[in-house]
């Protein structure tokens, strides 16, 4: 990626460029503590800091603001982290009535913010409410004490019950972030899971393997005990759909309507505006990331408005066969008319070529219009991705 004091202008040039539709990212990287399987960028919260991080974060909102035209606005806001309900309810009622009054939001965005049980409470569901939050996806990772306290969570299965009752009673769509492949773990505990996220009135489930990544705590010593995670997922599979649940992307399984717009515009590549410490985001063919520490962040918004510490231009044929990877993430698969249209027949052609030739015939599905991954084909997803690129 290049590097250099110009490149957050060049970003908001491109964000200039745009007539339609954007999804923007937020990321707040404050955490109670950081769990050691955890590699995303986040710090512990200290007072004060907080305050000073939203000040920045409102300069560069201000920054890009210059840039937009009048034709564009968002149609999807996602704040991640990190965890975004360390900040107060009064902190989120401010940045909330900021973001309203400087992004030109469209009247039926979605709006989601990440919650973890033991800061999430009622008091923020009513600033969210106010403010046009529509969906809440909270941490739980499980209900089972024994899971999270060897996860290194700061909550219980007791907390996390409560946060999700909270979020669902509040008029929110709720998701649960449930994860697989822990130390000991039993079938029948992540049933006993599953079942109570949907029990609770979850509408959107995402399953994640544990894996551990560099730079977590866990990747120079790796926690021994974990379980194969196939009879999980293979089970997700097989249980969800039957109460109403459609596995509209590899990890993530939503009642009708209630998928995640923002999270589907990702692997539609359509443009993402990142803003925050470690933030990533896709303008313009231009994949770019945000200076990765609060000093970086700081020093860099300050200097330049911006803070883009990094960028690459995706564009050609390995821009075909990345949305080709993406969109087969989701159900919907590769539409043909519209891949075809953006990138060239002649790829689309290679990739269908390669499937036929090399991925078992029952591990993709073509219809007149589009290729898409078949419920098998989605548990061995990398190996048919790394087919294609």
């Amino acid at each position: 990626m290049r590097k250099n004091s110009s490149l957050s202008h060049e970003i908001g040039s491109s964000l200039g460029d745009l007539s339609g539709p954007f999804s923007v990212y937020i990321h707040i990287p404050f955490c109670l503590r950081k769990c050691p399987y955890c590699s995303f960028f986040s710090v512990p919260a200290t007072p004060g800091e907080s305050e000073k991080y939203l000040d920045l974060l409102k300069k560069e909102i201000l920054f890009y603001r210059a840039f937009l035209g009048e034709k564009s606005e968002a149609s999807t806001l996602y704040f991640g982290g990190g965890t975004p309900t360390m900040l107060s309810p009064g902190q989120w009622e401010d940045l909330l009535s900021f973001l309203e009054e400087n992004i030109p939001v469209s009247p039926c965005a979605e709006i989601t913010v990440e919650a973890n049980p033991e800061s999430f409470s009622e008091r923020h569901a009513a600033v969210w409410k106010k403010r046009r939050v529509s969906r809440v996806s909270i941490g739980v990772q499980s209900f089972s004490d024994g899971d999270l306290l060897w996860l290194g969570r700061p909550h219980d299965a007791s907390k996390a019950c409560e946060a999700v009752r909270t979020a669902v009673l509040g008029g929110f769509s709720v998701s649960a972030d449930l994860m697989f492949g822990l130390r000991d773990q039993t079938l029948r505990s992540w049933a006993g899971s599953v079942k109570t996220a949907l029990g609770l009135g979850v509408d959107h489930i995402s399953l994640y393997q544990l894996s551990i990544d560099e730079g977590c705590r866990w990747n120079s010593s790796p926690p021994s005990g974990r379980t194969d995670g196939y009879p999980f997922y293979r089970w997700s599979q097989w249980y969800l759909p039957r109460k109403g649940f459609s596995q509209y992307e590899i990890a993530s399984f939503s009642l009708p309507g209630r998928h995640s717009r923002h999270n589907t515009a990702y692997w539609r590549r359509d443009p993402v505006l990142g803003l925050g410490a470690g933030a990533w985001g896709f303008l313009g063919e231009k994949r770019y990331r945000n200076e990765g520490s609060l000093e970086g962040y700081a020093s860099s918004v300050r200097a330049f408005g911006g803070s883009v510490a990094g960028m690459e231009s995706v564009s050609g044929e390995k821009a075909a066969r990345e949305a080709a990877v993406l969109l087969l993430r989701t159900q919907w698969g590769i539409p043909f008319d519209a891949f075809s249209h953006k990138y060239g027949q002649a790829i689309l052609d290679s990739i269908q070529d390669t499937l036929r030739r090399e991925a078992p015939a029952d591990c993709f599905s073509e219809s007149p219009g589009s290729l898409s991954l078949t419920p098998k084909g989605m548990r061995v997803a990398n190996a048919l991705w790394s087919l294609i690129v």
